[in-house]
C-alpha cells in the first residue's frame, strides 16, 4: 500500500448528495476520527459500492487521500445492523447518536474509545426494550462527554443534559425531537 491510501474501520455517520452521482459522508472511524469523506459514483445504478455505504453501516474502508477530501477506494460491511433498521424507533434512536457523536467530536482526531462506544451502542440497540431507550440513550451522552472531556468521571451531570450538549455545539440537536416518540423530554 502506498502513501496515499490508508485502511480504517468506520461508522457512517451521515451523508449528503454531491453532484450528480456522487455523495459526500461523515464518517467516525477508529483511527482518525471524524473524516468527511467522497463516495465516488455512489448514486448510480451501477455502483457496487452503494449497499455498502449505507447510513451506520460498519465497515473496513481504503481511503485514497484526494487534495480536498479523501475518497473512499473500496469498502467491505463489517456489520450493517439489519436487526433493527426496520424499526423506526430504534433508527430515530442511532440518528441522534450519530447526530451527538459527530457534533462533539473534531475532524481528524483519533477517539478509538468514542468510536468503540458507538460499534456497542449500535451492537446493543436492538436488544433493548423500548422503555430502556431513553435511558439508554442518556447513559451513551454521558460517556461521550467523559470519553471528551466535557464532564469529569465523577462529576455531576448537567440537569439538562441536551442544553449542556447545545452550548458545547452552540446550537441544537436536530434529532431530539426522536426521542419524544419514546417518552423522553
Amino acid at each position: 500500500m502506498n502513501q496515499r491510501s490508508y485502511s480504517t474501520e468506520a461508522v457512517i455517520l451521515s451523508r449528503r448528495n454531491y453532484g450528480e452521482a456522487d455523495r459526500l459522508l461523515t464518517i467516525f472511524s477508529k483511527h482518525y476520527g471524524k473524516l468527511r469523506v467522497v463516495a465516488k459514483g455512489i448514486r448510480r445504478t451501477t455502483s457496487r459500492k452503494k449497499g455498502s455505504l449505507e447510513l451506520f453501516n460498519y465497515s473496513r474502508m481504503l481511503l485514497i487521500k484526494g487534495k480536498n477530501m479523501d475518497l473512499i477506494a473500496d469498502t467491505e460491511i463489517k456489520n450493517d445492523f439489519s436487526a433493527w433498521r426496520k424499526d423506526l424507533k430504534r433508527v430515530g434512536v442511532a440518528y441522534h447518536l450519530s447526530e451527538v457523536v459527530e457534533r462533539l467530536t473534531p475532524e481528524g482526531q483519533e477517539l478509538e474509545d468514542v468510536f468503540n462506544l458507538l460499534v456497542l451502542a449500535f451492537e446493543k440497540l436492538d436488544k433493548m426494550k423500548y422503555e430502556q431507550l431513553v435511558e439508554f440513550v442518556y447513559r451513551f451522552k454521558i460517556r461521550v462527554l467523559e470519553e471528551l472531556g466535557f464532564l469529569g468521571r465523577n462529576r455531576e451531570v448537567p440537569k439538562d443534559l441536551d442544553e449542556f450538549i447545545g452550548d458545547l455545539i452552540n446550537g441544537e440537536l436536530k434529532t431530539k425531537k426522536f426521542l419524544k416518540t419514546l417518552g423522553a423530554n
